[in-house]
């Protein structure tokens, strides 16, 4: 087991762009390292530089950092760092998110042997643009176009509130989202947002909400397109989660040229509840 440094990470974000869309979040998570984002996280691979397994894991130096994420190439190899190299503390609680889901029996196993308790969280598709030029989606009148604009702080409890996963012990999250990476909304003439979309710590888009009485009108359309074309400017790859019962938002985004490998799913497993 190996612990990057700064320019092994930067080395390790070009080969994991070799294979998308498995290691989308994990590729998102290190540009945001690489781009000296806020972060609480270690990265280690098995080997270097010809890396089977890469993990991200919570620094122990910070007690706050929960999620745990990975890419593989060898289910085996990732068995091993998980059970016998100490690679993760499973003596607290912790989550694995946005992991393949065929590694899911695995898991439950490591889990078992390690006499913890897990349960699944979530489970969804991993929706991704290969490029701008697929997007499929009406022009914006001039109108619209100005009422286009970015979330600030004051923002924070409109957006909390309206998330599925959010909360008090969202807050913080969400103001470090808003502070530190990419959103948009359409507003009001008060300035005020009527919809709008974030994106989390590992580049991709999600919080995607209008409000009730807005809906209809267009606007998730309008500002997924202006996302897409704004992450894919700044050199990033354009993709999202979305959950399985999630009907409505992936008939959305599919309709607007985005894409799936239909044999894979993404897992978000908690640990030690």
């Amino acid at each position: 087991m190996k612990v990057l440094n700064k320019e092994e990470l930067l080395t390790a974000e070009g080969v994991l762009r070799k294979h998308f869309p498995k290691s989308l979040k994990v590729h998102g998570a290190l540009c945001g390292i690489n781009r000296d984002k806020p972060n609480a996280l270690e990265v280690v691979v098995d080997t270097w530089p010809d890396f089977k397994v890469i993990i991200f894991r919570p620094d122990p130096k910070n007690k706050k950092a929960l999620e745990v994420t990975y890419f593989s190439k060898d289910e085996e190899i990732l068995r091993k760092m998980l059970t016998e190299e100490n690679v993760i503390n499973w003596s607290t609680y912790f989550m694995i998110g946005g992991f393949d889901f065929s590694h899911a029996s695995m898991l439950k196993e490591v889990s078992s042997d390690m006499d913890v308790n897990n349960r699944s969280y979530m489970l969804g598709h991993v929706m991704y643009l290969p490029d701008t030029s697929h997007l499929l989606s009406p022009e914006v009148d001039s109108e619209l176009e100005s009422r286009i604009s970015s979330l600030s702080l004051s923002h924070v409890d409109l957006v909390n509130k309206n998330w599925k996963f959010g909360g008090n012990k969202k807050y913080r999250n969400i103001a470090d989202l808003i502070s530190n990476f990419p959103s948009c909304c359409i507003t009001d003439s008060q300035g005020q947002p009527l919809s709008w979309i974030l994106v989390y710590d590992y580049y991709a888009m999600g919080l995607l909400y209008t409000l009730p009485e807005h809906r209809g009108k267009g606007y998730a359309k309008v500002l997924i397109r202006a996302m897409a074309k704004r992450l894919h400017a700044e050199g990033f790859p354009v993709y999202c989660f979305i959950e399985e019962e999630n009907t409505a938002s992936y008939k959305l985004f599919k309709s607007m040229g985005f894409t799936e490998d239909p044999s894979y799913r993404a897992g978000w497993f908690e640990f030690n509840f």
